[in-house]
């Protein structure tokens, strides 16, 4: 696969910013003819450098009141227990993100629900009961003056 060039660079840079640009204003932040600027982006949408394109939602207007990050410690590391874990965080829609990382826990999740009841409901009758769970420490969102996800 061949790796990317300074326009590709600036392609992405300016869809990561706004994915609705039109392919006539990305042409032009870009300085690319409009016909070359789309064999472009579709040829990184076919590579899979392009994975998506996504709506950045406002928490407040979806009912989402309350974000934590949750630090997940098994107590068992095998590929098995690792696959039943990830198993049933996928199940589960409050949550929106599980890495699995490395250091003295093997899972960060990003939490997302209506409020504390809410929150303490995922923490106890979904997380708490995972046999493979041993460890949850929690850190709540009290503000995200940069978040660039999208």
């Amino acid at each position: 696969m061949s790796a990317l060039d300074e326009i590709d660079h600036r392609i992405l840079h300016a869809l990561q910013k706004d994915g609705r640009l039109s392919n006539l204003a990305l042409a032009d932040q870009v300085g690319l003819s409009p016909s070359a600027c789309l064999r472009r982006v579709a040829a990184l949408e076919k590579r899979g450098v392009i994975l998506g394109y996504r709506a950045v939602v406002n928490p407040d207007e979806v009912g989402v009141g309350f974000v934590a990050y949750i630090a997940v410690g098994l107590n068992v590391h095998t590929k098995s227990a690792q696959e039943a874990f990830e198993r049933a965080i996928t199940a589960a829609p409050q949550v929106r993100e599980c890495h699995n990382i490395t250091g003295t826990v093997e899972y960060l999740l990003r939490v997302e629900v209506a409020d504390l009841a809410a929150y303490k409901h995922f923490h106890t009758e979904i997380l708490g009961t995972l046999p493979q769970v041993n460890s949850i420490t929690s850190y709540v969102v009290m503000g995200s003056p940069k978040d660039e996800r999208a």
